[in-house]
């Protein structure tokens, strides 16, 4: 909505003083000279009935020039923006990440990526970036707001070979290494979406250079980064070839440490409403709504104008009395 204002409304009380002035006016002006009423002058003629126009011309003139001085001006609403968030995307590409368990026709890594594509479309204000990791820890796109590109290299993200040296599960570093990035970036609401179907393996016991689950939500804690957990598939295969349940306790501590949430998900429509529930939940900051003042007394003030002048000639040639 816009509003008209008055900068400088004190200059309207100017206007009361425009009935003392006539008044002041009509007193000192000399007496006009009586003649014979003819033909040409009747009372009732068109000239005698406007010749108040010249004096009413002036007046409104006078007015609009005294609303010009106050300085109308229109109030503006600007747009209002998103600050937007910082969002680093952890996903796991273990080899269990090829199951079929959420979608038949599907990988959990494919229903992920999925899943992850469509939150990134939904938040064109935020900077989001992507960590890949399964021993390790890869920064596959730094935070960025070209969500096409980050579309494109989350797209082309495989799991690590079955079996290979790589083929573990440490989202404890994973975690850590996403903080250290987020806290590099302008400080502003900064979130880690951590997706994974193991338990972590390789910050074990005895371990002692590899960074913990425990140490990683310490960490986050101490740069003010959420991080939200997703335990997807929920079961795992043990060496013996015996599914279990996936023990979600560590997800769940991190979660609740860092101020963020934990979801589990047993398929493809429940990781999509997971993430439409965190993309509910991280909102960015909206500013307060801003205004500006567009100044508009120029139209009155050229307006006035034209009318004093206008009431002025009128005075002087039409409707001129004879002293």
């Amino acid at each position: 909505m816009t509003a008209y204002v008055f900068r400088d409304p004190g200059l309207l009380w100017l206007a009361a003083l425009l009935p003392v002035a006539l008044v002041f006016a009509l007193r000192r002006a000399p007496p006009a000279l009586r003649f014979a009423p003819g033909a040409h002058d009747l009372p009732s003629s068109l000239r005698v009935r406007v010749l108040f126009l010249p004096v009413a011309l002036q007046l409104l003139g006078l007015v609009l020039v005294i609303v010009a001085l106050a300085r109308p001006a229109e109030k503006e609403p600007l747009p209002v923006e998103s600050a937007g968030i910082d969002i680093l995307l952890c996903i796991d590409t273990s080899s269990s990440m090829t199951a079929t368990d959420l979608d038949p026709e599907r990988t959990r890594l494919a229903v992920a990526r999925d899943a992850a594509t469509d939150f990134i479309r939904g938040r064109p204000d935020d900077r989001i970036g992507l960590i890949t990791f399964a021993r390790y820890p890869d920064l596959r796109c730094p935070l960025t707001r070209d969500h096409d590109a980050l579309a494109q290299i989350l797209a082309a993200v495989e799991t690590v070979p079955g079996d290979g040296p790589e083929d573990a599960t440490g989202f404890g570093a994973a975690v850590a290494r996403a903080a250290q990035v987020l806290n590099s970036a302008p400080q502003r609401s900064r979130v880690v979406i951590l997706l994974t179907d193991g338990e972590e393996n390789v910050a074990i016991q005895g371990a002692s250079r590899e960074i913990a689950p425990a140490h990683a939500a310490q960490l986050c804690e101490q740069l003010g980064v959420r991080v939200s957990a997703i335990a997807v598939g929920l079961e795992r295969t043990t060496p013996k070839g015996e599914r279990v349940r996936l023990d979600v306790r560590p997800l769940q501590r991190i979660a609740t440490r860092t101020g963020g949430t934990f979801h589990e998900a047993r398929d493809a429509g429940a990781l999509e409403a997971v993430y439409a529930r965190i993309d509910a939940m991280e909102k960015a900051p909206v500013e307060e709504p801003r205004f500006i003042f567009a100044d508009r007394f120029l139209a009155f003030l050229l307006l006035g104008l034209g009318l004093l002048i206008a009431g002025r000639f009128l005075g002087a040639t039409a409707l001129a009395v004879s002293p």
